[in-house]
C-alpha cells in the first residue's frame, strides 16, 4: 500500500484527523437522508483528487462503514496503483459488457477488489475504452449503483477532473453528492465556477469544495497537541514527506481554511 493513504499508515496524525473531520462534516450534511453515492471530482489534473477520493474512502472504512471506492477516471485511472491491485479487469469492462478475456461478465460484484484496509474494497478503472463518457451514461451506470447500493454503505467514485471531459459531469447525474477538489493558489476561480455550473445543469447535487495543497511550516504540525515529544520517527516522517507532496493543514488551521474558503466562494458569487 502506498505513503499516500496516510489516514492508513498514521491515524494519529493531523492530516488524518482533517479526513476524519471531513468524513464526519458529510455525514452531518446527509443527516436527514441516506448518503450512499458520493463523486470526488476536480477541475484539472494535479489537483489531488484521487488522493482526497482514497484517504476519504479509508476514514469512512475505518468507522465500520463497508465501503466500495469505484476507479471511474477511465482514461488515466489511478486506484489501481495507490492500492496496489490489478487495474484490468474493472468498470470499463463491466460497462461495456467485455471481459479481457471477450466473455460477458454482467456482476459488478465480480470486479470488486479486496484491500489490505478493513471494509474496504475497490473497483479498478479497467481498459481504456474508446467511449468513457458514452458508457458513464449508459443504463448500465445505474444499475451498477444500484447493485452496489444493496452490498456496501457507501460508494465512492473517482471522477476524471470536470474540466477536461464531461465523464465525472455525467456521474454526478446517478450521485447523491458531488466534493470538488480544487488546489491552493493553482485552481482557477473560473474553472471552479464552469464545474459547478455544469454539474448543476444535469442535476447534479454539490456538497461542497476541497482545498487542497495547503501549505503549513512543518514545526506547525509537530507544535500542535496532536504531537508530542513521544511522536514515533516513523510518524513525523510521514508528516514531512505529505508536506512535501501534499502540504496540508493540521485541524489548528482549520478555520482559516473555512474562512478562505468562505470568502472565494463569496467574493465570487459560487
Amino acid at each position: 500500500m502506498r505513503r499516500e493513504l496516510i489516514v492508513q499508515r498514521s491515524p494519529k496524525s493531523p492530516v488524518a484527523e482533517v479526513f476524519r473531520t471531513l468524513r464526519t462534516n458529510i455525514q452531518f450534511m446527509n443527516s436527514k437522508k441516506s448518503l450512499k453515492t458520493l463523486l470526488i471530482t476536480s477541475t484539472m489534473p494535479g489537483e489531488g483528487k484521487t488522493w482526497v477520493a482514497s484517504n476519504l474512502a479509508v476514514t469512512f472504512a475505518q468507522a465500520g462503514k463497508k465501503v466500495a471506492i469505484v476507479d471511474a477516471d477511465m482514461r488515466k485511472g489511478r486506484l489501481h496503483k495507490m492500492f496496489q491491485i490489478d487495474a484490468i479487469p474493472g468498470l470499463s469492462n463491466y460497462l461495456s459488457g467485455l471481459n479481457e478475456n471477450g466473455s460477458v461478465e454482467e456482476d459488478i460484484l465480480k470486479y470488486v477488489r479486496k484491500t489490505e484496509v478493513e471494509n474496504l474494497y475497490v473497483i479498478p478503472s479497467g481498459n481504456v475504452p474508446p467511449n468513457p463518457s458514452e458508457l458513464l451514461a449508459s443504463e448500465a451506470t445505474t444499475n451498477m449503483l444500484e447493485r452496489l447500493k444493496e452490498v456496501f454503505d457507501i460508494i465512492i467514485l473517482d471522477g476524471t477532473p470536470s474540466l477536461l471531459v464531461t465523464d465525472a459531469v455525467i456521474l454526478s447525474r446517478e450521485a447523491d453528492s458531488t466534493i470538488i477538489v480544487t488546489a491552493h493558489k493553482a485552481t482557477k476561480k473560473d474553472g471552479l465556477q464552469k464545474v459547478k455550473k455544469a454539474i448543476e445543469n444535469v442535476g447534479g447535487k454539490i456538497a461542497g469544495v476541497v482545498i487542497n495543497k495547503i501549505p503549513v511550516n512543518i514545526e506547525k504540525y509537530e507544535s500542535t497537541y496532536y504531537y508530542s515529544s513521544s511522536a514515533t520517527r516513523e510518524e513525523k516522517n510521514n508528516v514531512q514527506y505529505e508536506q512535501k507532496t501534499r502540504g496540508k493543514v493540521s485541524r489548528e488551521k482549520s478555520d482559516e481554511i473555512e474562512k478562505q474558503l468562505n470568502d472565494f466562494l463569496k467574493n465570487n458569487k459560487i
